[in-house]
């Protein structure tokens, strides 16, 4: 019986491979891999392998044009465990890949090229050699592709990643003092946008809500159905209410506490109070200016600069 592992690469990449179950796998071992036309080398990362069916794998294009990306896509097997012999050759190809990276920033440097090289990898066989990248946007490689390939004799890939990918390659330390998520447990990238931040009442500076990447942290979306849960009962601010103390509008609120401050029309004192203990009124004169209030309600500077950021 096969079982689909995750592979993950030394440069960061991942893809699903096919083993047999014979082969004892387990999460942590490194194993050589037969992909398309060449070897390569990797480690499992999957704690959990699933089952490996047949029927899952795309079927063949009856019509193929010659392209290899338009035939059939075969999923990787894996061959066998990495032998000591096996290591100390990859030990050797990742030396060899520093040198190609150096080779490669010489002649970006000469072609001119606005891109930011991230690193390289040669297949297990050195039949191909993979280069990751970021550029801020679309970068014609062609002649790069032709003068590496043959300056060191081998098949060039050249790999356009965003800056998220490149973040979780490159790793480091969060604001929370931890690794970042997204290199040590996030595999899968979710949608974030400003609107998140304003519904858990977050501070909406942008270096207040935006990682390392420069993008808006992933954390923004854990608890993010969480503090919908709890907005559903709490009063906004702006919002006439009364209190025991007495008749005025709410200034500021706390999801987590469910908590408002109320500051009193009378004496203009501000005042700390449980939601349960506040019950909001609306007269027709205040309802109607604020609706006017929020239908001119302007987009502020910052609110522009974090559009910018959304994923």
């Amino acid at each position: 019986m096969e079982f689909l592992y995750e592979i993950q690469l030394d440069n960061g990449a991942k893809y699903k491979a096919r083993g047999d179950d014979s082969l004892t796998l387990k999460e942590g071992d490194w194993c050589v891999i037969r992909k398309d036309f060449f070897l390569d080398y990797g480690q499992i990362v999957s704690s959990s392998p699933t089952p490996y069916n047949p029927a899952d794998e795309p079927r063949e294009n009856p019509h193929p044009t010659g392209t290899p990306s338009e035939k059939r896509a075969e999923i990787p097997r894996i061959q066998r465990k990495a032998t000591v012999v096996d290591q100390g050759k990859a030990h050797e190809n990742l030396m060899r890949s520093k040198s190609a990276m150096r080779t490669a920033a010489q002649f970006i440097e000469r072609l001119a090229l606005p891109m930011k090289l991230i690193n390289a990898h040669y297949s297990f066989d050195n039949k191909l050699l993979a280069i990751q990248f970021s550029a801020d946007g679309r970068v014609d490689f062609r002649e790069l592709v032709k003068q590496l390939s043959s300056a060191l004799n081998t098949r060039i890939e050249l790999r356009q990643i965003g800056v998220r990918d490149e973040t979780a390659i490159v790793g480091g330390i969060s604001i929370c003092g931890r690794p970042l998520c997204c290199c040590s447990f996030l595999r899968e990238f979710a949608s974030i946008n400003v609107k998140m931040a304003k519904e858990q009442d977050l501070s909406l500076t942008p270096s207040t809500i935006s990682g390392i990447c420069g993008r808006l942290k992933c954390c923004l979306k854990y608890e993010h159905e969480g503090y919908l849960e709890l907005e559903r009962t709490m009063p906004r601010r702006g919002d006439c209410c009364e209190c025991k103390e007495g008749r005025g509008r709410i200034i500021d609120r706390n999801l987590l506490t469910q908590r408002v401050v109320v500051q009193l029309d009378d004496t203009g004192r501000t005042v700390s109070c449980s939601k349960d203990e506040v019950s909001v009124v609306y007269p027709e004169k205040y309802k109607v200016s604020r609706n006017r209030n929020r239908d001119r309600e302007p987009v502020s500077k910052e609110e522009q600069e974090l559009s910018k950021l959304d994923d």
